[in-house]
């Protein structure tokens, strides 16, 4: 596609290029701080530096709902907006420079851009995009609200919804594979995640996290019309638009945010056997509430925590009196062999029982929010 058409349709104007020294400067900024920040990544600075130094880099006019940079894929160039002070240049690029490194490392196949694959994650890879730009830039965590929704976020300018979840599924996963999926263009995250937990779980949560991109992507939409329009009754009817966007906005995130809760802690539940193992599965439990978003009303987290806590005082009866679960199963498989079949097999049946109506945590309330 022509460059021309590419900068006109993304409202970029006044095209200025920046000289060669500010390059270097810039991308001398990009490659220390990228490879201080994920040294685990294999990241050579060097390589990082020149390959940052190709990139055609320009000043410009943009559009007032832009990040502040556009890296312009195929074209090899960054656009930043004229406004920015020079100083603050190699922070805003960080997120973009991200995405030149994901176009020079798409695999041999090119299924995957990043995390996004050709059916769905594009808010994923944006989102993970942005923790990443964000660690490097060694931002700080603040606490903002959107669209009435608190949260604590290292993104307060760029994808802070998408981010929060996104965070909220590294707090299970480990942000190791996704960042390598980030910079290497694969499915390593996609199959970490599948093999903890399950596909479903995987692409509902993608697809979803891309229905509220779009759904932000069509509420800044209607703001800049709201803001250019003069007639009484279009303002009328866009005000009652926007206001009803920020509620779909608002539904989906903790909509989202309840979907990730349930199923990942259930799983994670059903994965514990020893004392150990629930010991840290509480902590783990715990620690959850410092890293989701919420609003007056809102009492899922606070709810199934409570159901869960109680769920795990039986799970440790279980344990006590039966000892480690891993334990027990060998045990009731050494049993069968040795041709106590019935006895042992009635044993393990109400066992298993036990453990399924311990596990039932209040599948009524939960289920109310399982409206993805």
């Amino acid at each position: 596609m022509n460059i021309d058409y590419l900068l006109k349709r993304e409202g970029i104007t006044n095209i200025k290029e920046l000289d060669a020294n500010q390059i270097k400067i810039i991308s001398k900024d990009l490659a220390i701080k990228l490879c201080l920040a994920f040294p685990e990544h294999g990241l050579d600075r060097q390589s990082l530096y020149n390959s940052f130094c190709t990139l055609d880099m320009f000043t410009a006019t943009m559009p007032k709902d832009s990040s502040g940079a556009k890296y312009v894929s195929g074209s090899n160039s960054i656009y930043f907006n004229e406004n920015l002070d020079f100083s603050s240049i190699p922070e805003v690029a960080m997120h973009e420079c991200i995405h030149f490194i994901q176009e020079g490392r798409l695999n041999e196949k090119k299924e995957f851009v990043g995390l996004t694959s050709f059916a769905s994650g594009l808010a994923l890879n944006e989102a993970a995009v942005q923790l990443m730009a964000s660690e490097a830039n060694m931002a700080n965590i603040s606490q903002e609200k959107y669209f009435d929704i608190l949260l604590n976020t290292i993104s307060p300018n760029y994808y802070p919804l998408e981010c929060t979840l996104v965070n909220q599924i590294a707090y299970f996963t480990g942000t190791y594979p996704l960042y390598h999926s980030v910079l290497n263009s694969n499915d390593v995250f996609k199959n970490t995640f599948i093999a903890k937990f399950n596909k479903r779980i995987y692409n509902r949560v993608a697809r979803q996290l891309d229905k509220l991109l779009h759904l932000e992507s069509e509420l800044t939409s209607y703001m800049n019309e709201l803001a250019l329009t003069e007639k009484t009754g279009s303002i009328k009817e866009l005000n009652s638009i926007i206001a009803k966007q920020k509620q779909d906005i608002k539904r989906l995130f903790f909509n989202i945010q309840n979907f990730i809760i349930r199923n990942c802690f259930s799983f994670e539940f059903n994965s514990i056997n020893t004392m150990e193992d629930l010991r840290e599965f509480k902590h783990k439990l715990y620690n959850f509430k410092n890293i989701i978003g919420t609003s007056d009303g809102y009492t899922f987290y606070n709810d199934f925590y409570c159901d869960l806590m109680n769920a795990l005082e039986n799970k440790k009866e279980e344990i006590i009196k039966y000892g480690e679960i891993s334990l027990f199963k060998q045990e009731c498989t050494a049993l069968t062999i040795v041709d106590k079949s019935k006895e042992t097999f009635n044993f393990i049946h109400i066992f298993i029982k036990k453990l399924k109506k311990i596990f039932r945590i209040n599948r009524g309330s939960i289920n109310d929010y399982d409206n993805l």
